[in-house]
């Protein structure tokens, strides 16, 4: 019985060094500029015809030197962002306004490319999806139905 507490108490020991050493390491920052985004997808959702076109796209500087954007392009005419010029600061945030033709009806499967400064990856591709409904249809009045400007005949 004795053997048997010495070895609980043991392995209750030894289990409490090994949940100690399980700390998740911090990531030291890149050597250089780093542009890291909340999500690699800007989803519009779904929206109305000729709705809100703008959403943001947000990203940090996660590296140790400033964050130059070269350009940003959309897949075609119907996607265009608008990328801050000057130098991201390390440690600082920003963000791109991506504007998306609405007056397109139906599903948002577009992606935007980033080129920057970056050692390493120079180049992110940003995937923009959602769904753009059709427009509302307008009541119209019925043949033969009178009017003001008819006259009702």
């Amino acid at each position: 019985m004795k053997k048997f507490f010495c070895l609980s108490l043991f392995l209750f020991a030894l289990s409490f060094g090994v949940m100690a050493q399980e700390e998740t390491p911090t990531e030291a920052p890149v050597d250089g500029p780093k542009m890291t985004f909340e999500s690699m997808t800007l989803d519009f959702g779904t929206i109305e015809y000729k709705g809100d076109p703008f959403r943001t796209l947000k990203f940090t500087n996660t590296g140790t030197e400033p964050l130059v954007i070269k350009s940003a392009r959309g897949s075609c005419g119907c996607t265009t962002p608008d990328w801050p010029k000057e130098p991201i600061e390390p440690g600082a945030s920003s963000e791109i306004k991506v504007r998306y033709a609405t007056e397109r009806v139906g599903n948002i499967n577009k992606t935007v490319k980033i080129t920057t400064n970056e050692k390493s990856e120079n180049t992110h591709v940003i995937k923009v999806v959602g769904k753009i409904l059709p427009q509302e249809k307008e009541e119209s009045v019925p043949a033969g139905t009178p009017s003001i400007i008819g006259g009702g005949k």
